[in-house]
């Protein structure tokens, strides 16, 4: 179950999504929404280009991530590095999704090398894990989500700066949501999977997100999970009619 030591958690990825006047919209929305509670963390990841608009729109109580960064600076066109995030007054960065992992075709090994850079440098990182729908009726999905959370402990130790964020890929913006029973279980085997392979205090201590169409409708069954400690929202971010009811859900905790 969440606790203290597990603060409960909603990330709002907007992906590529938005304009100028939507952020503003979308900003003066979730301002508007305050005051909420303070038991929840929250953090939305704008696009890139307005990234810097939005973290300089947005109340304190809303933290401000990238959707992704790079290893290192240089001669990487297109690539944004943790430090120039850094340099903006950026604090997290989502790895992992399953759009860069099946879409752009990131690997494991690069995401986690990303993971470690990042949190070098002084970011925290929303680390995305999930299966396709082919795996999971294979009955591969503990296999998979072992896969992927073993590439990221064998590239770092430090998992105070770390929350995962379980996806499965089948759910993502198609309107369809994991089964409670789902979604604990595969909660449940990632926790116990850092636990035998990681340390039982990191396994007590990391929270884990769910993502894949997250709504106000569902978001309070969700929340109830022992082992769901939030969410890495999607759509529902986008509309701050829909994405406060979802930090609400944090009462499911209390």
């Amino acid at each position: 179950m969440a606790t203290q030591q597990r603060k409960f958690f909603v990330g709002g990825n907007w992906k590529c999504n938005s304009s100028r006047a939507e952020v503003d919209k979308l900003c003066a929305g979730l301002n508007g929404s305050l005051p909420l509670p303070d038991a929840a963390e929250v953090v939305v990841a704008p696009p890139f280009v307005y990234i810097d608009r939005a973290h300089a729109a947005l109340k304190p109580y809303f933290a401000v991530s990238a959707q992704n960064c790079w290893t290192k600076k240089g001669a990487f066109t297109g690539e944004v590095a943790p430090e120039m995030l850094k340099d903006i007054g950026i604090n997290w960065a989502i790895l992992g999704h399953s759009e860069r992992r099946h879409v752009i075709g990131e690997k494991d090994e690069l995401i986690a090398e990303k993971a470690k850079v990042a949190l070098a440098a002084g970011l925290s990182v929303m680390y995305c894990i999930g299966e396709l729908e082919k795996e999971r009726v294979e009955n591969r999905t503990n296999e998979v989500l072992a896969t992927q959370m073993a590439a990221l402990a064998k590239a770092i130790t430090d998992w105070s700066h770390v929350v995962i964020a379980y996806e499965p890929v089948w759910a993502i913006g198609t309107g369809r949501t994991a089964t409670p029973e789902q979604a604990q279980e595969a909660h449940l085997f990632v926790r116990q999977w850092m636990k035998e392979h990681v340390s039982a205090e990191v396994s007590n201590a990391t929270r884990i997100l769910y993502g894949g169409s997250v709504s106000p409708a569902n978001c309070d069954v969700l929340a109830s999970l022992p082992d769901v400690d939030g969410f890495l929202v999607g759509g529902a971010s986008l509309d701050a009619s829909k994405f406060v009811p979802i930090i609400k859900s944090v009462k499911a905790k209390l």
